[in-house]
């Protein structure tokens, strides 16, 4: 729920995925969960203008700009792993291509071809990779004589998860119960049957799990040309909900 432009990350990363047409959502709550369901609620009464009927006790609400969109706001535990927590959506996900997303980032991935690209190689799943933004400078030596020193490169030479991942719903047969670890047993298992695909990101991706990333992030956003911010002009996809899940454990 920390904010970049008076808005949480997770509606950041929501709009993301609505500007593309996926308008229903699961969202896996623990720590603090009360926040996340506040938030949403107060979106959905409070944005934009109301008509309210003290006597009746009737409240109507006329928000022509709100997203349009459905959350199921589901429990998972206080301390559920990440695999548990996606375990536990399984019922709300349904039977078709889904996506799930870590809570944490914000990109500006396009989801259709990331979605042409899966279904294209028929596998169980498809995460996101990336080329992290590099952290520090390089210092070029000669034995032991500093020669230079280099400002740091834009992206850093190694390729991460990038935290999305379109899925079938078999995926959730190889997590085995809350205390399961997503980016463990449930990838590696899927890596060594041959199920686990990787879709190259090479536009922006940027985490924030620091003050020092949020308050980068902050910046891009006031700038007026946050790469993430694709949802200038809605598009239309009917083929799959979109799930996000956060990642966080108390």
């Amino acid at each position: 729920m920390v904010e970049i432009g008076g808005k949480p990350i997770l509606w950041h990363i929501m709009m993301h995925y609505y500007a593309s047409g996926f308008d229903e959502f699961a969202i896996a709550l623990g720590y603090k969960s009360e926040y996340i369901k506040r938030w949403a609620v107060d979106m959905a009464t409070l944005e934009g203008d109301l008509r309210v009927s003290p006597k009746s006790g009737t409240v109507e609400n006329f928000a022509p700009n709100a997203p349009d969109w459905t959350m199921d706001l589901v429990e998972t535990g206080l301390s559920t792993n990440t695999g548990g927590r996606v375990r536990r959506l399984r019922h709300h996900v349904g039977q078709g291509t889904f996506f799930l997303a870590w809570g944490d980032g914000v990109y500006d991935v396009d989801l259709h071809k990331m979605a042409a690209f899966h279904r294209a190689h028929g596998k169980a799943a498809t995460v996101m990779i990336v080329q992290p933004p590099a952290r520090f400078g390089h210092v070029a030596l000669d034995g032991g004589q500093i020669t230079a020193f280099k400002e740091k490169p834009a992206k850093s030479e190694g390729w991460i998860n990038g935290g999305v991942f379109c899925l079938e719903p078999r995926v959730f047969d190889y997590i085995a119960d809350d205390d399961t670890a997503f980016e463990r047993e449930p990838l590696e298992n899927l890596a060594r049957d041959g199920q686990l695909m990787a879709y190259r990101h090479e536009g922006f991706w940027q985490c924030m799990d620091t003050l020092q990333e949020k308050r980068l992030l902050e910046d891009i956003w006031q700038s007026g040309e946050a790469p993430w911010k694709t949802w200038r002009d809605r598009q239309c996809a009917s083929w799959s909900p979109a799930i996000v899940a956060t990642s966080e454990r108390s």
